[in-house]
């Protein structure tokens, strides 16, 4: 067999002014989608999502020079991606063409991807709980609450677990932790005994502020507390050790060498690598380090966009090591679980032909071959991608 074709579609969606949403500096007006397709001269096709912070015009671009080193080869090839560099928009390409090798090669195996990836003698989740990404809507200078309703809606639909922000920029609202711990309090008083509840500082505060926080949401039994610094090992190390929940983070690495120094200095209770960000091969290194060298960690990755890029991240998870049964289980910061991004709109699942199951909260792995799902007909027509970038800066 071997790759006669690769191309890359930039896809987006502008969101009506009630899915528009805000958080910490920037408000974001659309959602974007890469896509990159691989053709086989056996009529097979491999499908990826790599993730649109690479901005799709430039992942198509690095994906075209990427195709004459491609072309003619056999997509079983170890060697056909090259290896991530730590540069961004260079290895979102690699890990687009990845993942969507990944797809091909369980579509020639006639097998779903994660029983490929799976060890031997290793049973791949059938079923993996979703988390509810989001709490990035809410203003801090008009009804701050509403990200109480919303955990409450995600609860009532049947989610077992959210993962809220911080709000808009603190200093334009006087924001002092203790304010925001109140109306964390008030997410946690609300939908505390129905969910695991979690956090994600998007690297916005200091370690002062970090510690009563993370203090606070550990007797308050939360989940994790996710990048609440900005990325220095020793600064995560010294929060990882203060408490007893996870401190978590790794959404941007591409490298080993970029893990390894928090790695060795204990800053990471949960690593968070996105396939759609560093592929999928790169995700199961690293999560087969975490658990093998350094305790068992398990591995939660990052998963923002859009539903292609959820399947590839789900069925990386559900082949990682220490895990062996048919559904991840309820469980603070627990192996299994999967980000679901609950801003991106219709764009997120209309992307492809058939929307996988989602029951209780859980995703339902399809049996198909590959990653189990393929593109709708019609996308490149309903969804022209829109100049610009994915957010824009507020002035206040």
């Amino acid at each position: 067999m071997k790759i006669t074709a690769i191309r890359t579609l930039s896809l987006s969606r502008a969101h009506e002014p009630e899915r528009q949403w805000q958080s910490a500096t920037f408000h974001v007006p659309k959602a974007d989608c890469s896509i990159c397709i691989i053709e086989t001269d056996e009529g097979l096709q491999g499908i990826a999502e790599p993730c649109a912070y690479g901005v799709p015009p430039d992942i198509a671009a690095r994906i075209e020079q990427l195709k004459p080193g491609l072309i003619g080869r056999d997509p079983r090839d170890e060697d056909l991606i090259p290896a991530n560099e730590a540069v961004r928009a260079n290895d979102i390409a690699n890990a687009g063409l990845n993942c969507a090798l990944w797809d091909l090669r369980g579509k020639i195996a006639g097998r779903p991807t994660a029983e490929l990836l799976a060890e031997e003698g290793q049973q791949p989740l059938r079923r993996l709980r979703l988390y509810a990404s989001s709490g990035v809507g809410y203003d801090w200078d008009d009804h701050p609450e509403s990200v109480v309703e919303e955990a409450i809606g995600y609860a009532e639909e049947g989610l077992t677990a959210y993962k809220m922000r911080l709000g808009t920029h603190w200093a334009w609202s006087n924001v002092t932790v203790d304010r925001f711990l109140t109306l964390a309090r008030q997410v946690h008083e609300a939908v505390g005994d129905r969910m695991d509840l979690a956090l994600d500082g998007n690297c916005r505060l200091s370690v002062e502020e970090a510690l009563p926080i993370a203090e606070a949401l550990e007797d308050m039994g939360w989940a994790w507390f996710e990048e609440p610094v900005e990325r220095v090992p020793a600064d995560y190390a010294r929060l990882n050790e203060a408490v007893s929940i996870p401190v978590t983070g790794g959404e941007p690495f591409t490298t080993w060498a970029q893990f390894e120094p928090f790695m060795a200095v204990g800053a990471f209770g949960v690593v968070q690598p996105d396939a759609g960000v560093c592929g999928i091969d790169f995700c199961m290194q690293v999560g087969r380090k975490a658990h093998a060298d350094y305790g068992g960690i398990p591995l939660i990755p990052h998963n923002w966009h859009n539903g292609l890029m959820t399947m590839a991240n789900a069925h990386m998870v559900a082949a990682l090591p220490g895990i062996d049964g048919r559904e991840s289980l309820p469980g603070k910061a627990a192996s299994g679980m999967l980000e679901l991004n609950m801003r991106q709109g219709p764009l997120q699942w209309e992307i492809l032909r058939e929307k996988p199951a989602i029951e209780d909260g859980y995703l339902i792995l399809p049996d198909a071959p590959g990653l189990g799902v393929e593109l709708a007909d019609d996308i490149e027509t309903r969804f022209p991608y829109i100049e610009g970038p994915w957010g824009t800066p507020i002035q206040r």
